[in-house]
């Protein structure tokens, strides 16, 4: 089932890499309080809407499943299968891209 795939591997991105992200924002904000040096606010921009613009993604998403599987008279746990894959996968991407992002950043 490939959909599973996907809601385990979202699922697993939220579980182990958000915190990661966290991390390593929170140590870019350490260091620069530390140094003197001014908080790179493009970064800080860019968490911002990114979270806002996932939230936006996850809702449009969470109720095209709800309404197609209205249209498909699916049984209510695959409706609530559906409802949190499509809910869930805007999230895991970003992490999984802000990981790679972070983590390869220099200095």
């Amino acid at each position: 089932m490939a959909g599973g795939r996907q809601f385990s591997r979202d699922a697993f991105s939220l579980w182990l890499q958000a915190p990661l992200v966290i991390a390593m924002r929170c140590h870019e904000m350490q260091m620069a309080a530390l140094t003197g040096s001014r908080q790179n606010t493009a970064e800080m921009t860019k968490m911002v809407t990114e979270k806002m613009a996932a939230a936006a993604e996850s809702v449009v998403a969470a109720n095209l499943a709800v309404a197609k599987a209205m249209m498909t008279a699916a049984s209510p746990s695959a409706t609530a299968r559906a409802v949190s894959e499509a809910a869930i996968k805007p999230y895991g991407k970003r992490v999984r891209r802000n990981v790679k992002r972070l983590a390869t950043r220099k200095g």
